[in-house]
């Protein structure tokens, strides 16, 4: 299928040819028939792809101060490779459309096949061919409402939730400042409402339209044109001035902002629905005592997975208007007549053109501010079977012809062809790296569940193929090992189903969640034979760790004491590693690493746990006992300052002492003297020999790096750190 994408660190805007994203639970496929394009937020989003890095920079601060952080933690080298990495990828655009659903995931069955639908997100509904959608950003398209102007209904919830935060009522004087595609639907909301409306917009085109909606006058920016928009207003209001006030207008000018001050009366609302400056002159907005508000894209349930993702709906005796239902209420007003787009739009052109379009949209060769993609439809009779009818979904695709998709296999024994399930920032930055660079390894198939991701991976590492469908590797009988790089759920499920299939199987952390989950796979290697199984325990692959513990040595002197401080940090609050419901405590997803990292050192598995954890809940120490006697234990702090070093590993015992800071720099103190050893080159924490034991493993049948029992002994002691704090008492393995 085809889809409209970006290289954000180039600025190339491409149409690209990729698989047909998987139909997943709790939403539908979509097959587009017309998609808007936002000419302000998207093309905010393709001027600044052009910008040079440090233009970059300076229109996301928010991303530089992450990267500052970035650096204090894993340093230079490997910041500046997962920044790049990020920023050398196709981004997708687009996320307002009308389409057709053509499958139905299992908890959607309130659509059927055929229903036409408007969809919305800026992750969903993207200038693409087909979009999976979930069921809370998709609504049925009443009967009688063109598709083409239905499209429309993003960018109006969007401009409805901006009317709604204002609580405008009948008879109200109203201006808004930009008459854009937003600031156009304000009016005609406001209008629709009862309002009285005046508008302000640098281009008298936009004006124009906005008084042909019912707009009383508006005009520019400029000192005539504000004063006759503010000779309407008092002689509208009696002298008081606007009641609302909605800024719909972008740009780094803070004039829309002081514009507001001087027009709105005592005590009016200003909303913000734009992306412009906001420097408050304090004098004019505290003398009014204005009430200025932010409304927040489509409306309630915006930005929080429960919602969006899981399909929670918000009580409507609570939350009377969130975002689905306000895409409901704006293509209700278009069924009944009280509102009309047809002047909005622009022009139509096949999405094949994308890249022409925007860069005329750019350049101001064509002006306007309603575009639309139209995609190519089955031909027959215009039913609704004939729009869910169409080519068979190819969820597979060949990578073009002249990526390179083989290489030669290494000494004494042929490739090992991969694939891989999974190819997100961990994968692409750590992982595919070192295996595309190996000469025994040759990349087979790629499997995401984003079309884009998977186009992503092909094209930076030479992937043979790319899917959006698991079961595509997973099934292959030429591929000898996968990697599963998905969210930690998942793991359990994947490791069993490939070793079924007879796979070598390279795991990242954790192999499992619960007791269960590691009962159920060593049950399928029991059933299978199949133990063929490695977890991304990269850390004791590091070179200072192993080059440390050789240093240390073993002392005669018996067990040892160890403590390894890890800084976690504090995550973005909507980060999936906080959904512990379906994903796990964040030690649980993480821990393991630090679980196996000591048990690598001392030598002998975990036989006790014990864990306790602050009030407030922010940091737990887990404390191991180990066969031989020794002690560990794990501090695992998230409340701390990102920017101080991750990990500190210390160990005593045998009349030495070792220190292994932040995988840069290693030391022994022993009675000969103090021993130093740097890491000149940046961090490396052992992705890179983990990768390679792994391969040769899979290569020559040897034995697997780590062994089953090691990875289970590790698994089960992460688990048991949860239930020694949930039981208050140690747990004995």
């Amino acid at each position: 299928m085809k889809q409209v994408a970006q290289n954000y660190r180039s600025g190339e805007l491409v149409v690209l040819d990729v698989p047909v994203p998987a139909c997943k639970p709790g939403g539908v496929l979509v097959r587009s028939l017309f998609s808007l394009i936002s000419t302000g937020t998207e093309m905010m989003k393709v001027t600044e792809a052009r910008l040079s890095l440090i233009g970059k920079a300076r229109a996301r601060p928010d991303q530089v101060r992450k990267v500052i952080d970035s650096v204090a933690q894993q340093g230079p080298v490997a910041t500046y490779k997962k920044a790049i990495n990020t920023l050398d990828s196709y981004t997708p655009l687009g996320y307002s459309l009308c389409g057709v659903v053509v499958e139905v995931g299992q908890g959607a069955e309130e659509f059927a096949v055929g229903d036409v639908v408007a969809a919305a997100g800026n992750e969903f509904a993207l200038h693409a061919e087909l979009n999976w959608v979930p069921t809370n950003l998709c609504v049925r398209v009443p009967e009688g409402v063109a598709p083409q102007h239905a499209a429309f209904a993003t960018v109006g919830a969007i401009a409805m939730q901006g009317v709604r935060r204002g609580e405008a009522q009948l008879g109200e004087m109203a201006c808004v400042i930009g008459l854009g595609l937003i600031g156009q639907l304000v009016v005609r909301l406001l209008v629709a409402a009862g309002v009285r409306v005046v508008g302000i917009d640098t281009v008298p085109q936009r004006c124009r339209m906005a008084e042909a909606a019912g707009a009383m006058a508006c005009a520019g920016p400029d000192g005539e044109g504000t004063a006759y928009v503010e000779q309407v207003l008092q002689a509208a209001t009696g002298g008081l001035g606007a009641d609302h006030v909605f800024l719909a207008a972008g740009g780094d000018s803070n004039g829309p902002v002081e514009l507001a001050a001087r027009l709105a009366r005592d005590r009016a609302r200003v909303v913000d629905i734009g992306k412009t400056k906001l420097d408050l002159p304090w004098n004019a907005y505290y003398e009014k005592e204005l009430d200025v508000r932010f409304s927040r894209s489509y409306g309630p349930g915006r930005y929080d997975d429960r919602y969006e993702l899981d399909g929670v709906d918000y009580p409507a005796g609570y939350v009377r208007w969130t975002e689905r239902r306000n895409l409901q209420c704006f293509l209700d007003l278009l069924a009944g007549g009280s509102l009309e787009v047809a002047s909005l739009v622009s022009g139509t052109r096949p999405v094949t053109d994308a890249a022409t379009v925007y860069g005329d949209l750019r350049d101001g060769t064509v002006t306007g501010i309603g575009y639309l993609f139209e995609y190519p439809q089955p031909t027959g009779d215009a039913t609704q079977a004939r729009y869910a009818a169409g080519p068979p979904l190819a969820r597979t695709l060949p990578a073009p012809a002249a990526t390179p998709s083989a290489r030669p296999g290494g000494v004494g024994a042929g490739p090992v062809r991969v694939g891989f399930i999974g190819a997100g920032s961990y994968a692409s930055s750590m992982l595919l790296p070192h295996l595309a660079k190996a000469p025994a390894v040759v990349l087979a198939t790629v499997a995401t569940t984003r079309s884009l991701s998977a186009v992503n991976a092909q094209r930076k590492f030479g992937f043979a193929a790319m899917t959006t469908d698991a079961d595509t590797v997973l099934q292959d009988p030429h591929i000898d090992a996968v990697f599963v790089v998905t969210r930690h759920h998942s793991h359990a499920d994947f490791v069993c189903r490939a070793l079924e299939q007879g796979k070598a199987v390279f795991v990242e952390k954790p192999l499992a969640l619960r007791q269960e989950q590691l009962d159920r796979l060593l049950e399928t290697v029991a059933r299978t034979g199949n133990d063929r199984v490695m977890v991304g325990f990269n850390r004791r692959f590091a070179p200072l760790f192993t080059d440390l513990r050789r240093r240390f040595g073993h002392h005669p002197g018996g067990p040892v004491s160890a403590r390894y401080l890890v800084n976690a940090g504090r995550l973005s609050p909507d980060s999936w590693y906080l959904d512990e419901e379906l994903e796990g405590s964040r030690f649980l997803g993480e821990g393991g690493h630090f679980v196996d990292t000591l048990s690598a050192w001392i030598g002998h598995a975990p036989v006790e746990v014990s864990a306790f954890q602050t009030s407030n809940g922010a940091d737990l120490h887990a404390v191991l006992r180990h066969a031989d006697g020794s002690l560990a234990t794990i501090t695992y702090a998230t409340d701390g300052d990102n920017r101080f070093p991750k990990e500190t590993l210390d160990v005593s015992g045998g009349g030495g002492n070792a220190r292994l800071d932040n995988f840069t720099r290693g030391t022994v103190w022993s009675r000969s003297g103090k021993d130093v050893k740097r890491s000149y080159a940046g961090q490396d924490k052992g992705q890179r020999a983990e990768v390679a034991a792994f391969v040769e493993a899979v290569r020559r049948s040897a034995p697997m790096p780590i062994s089953l029992a090691s990875l289970t002994s590790t698994t089960r002691a992460t688990i048991a750190v949860g239930e020694s704090l949930a039981s208050g008492r140690p747990v004995v393995l």
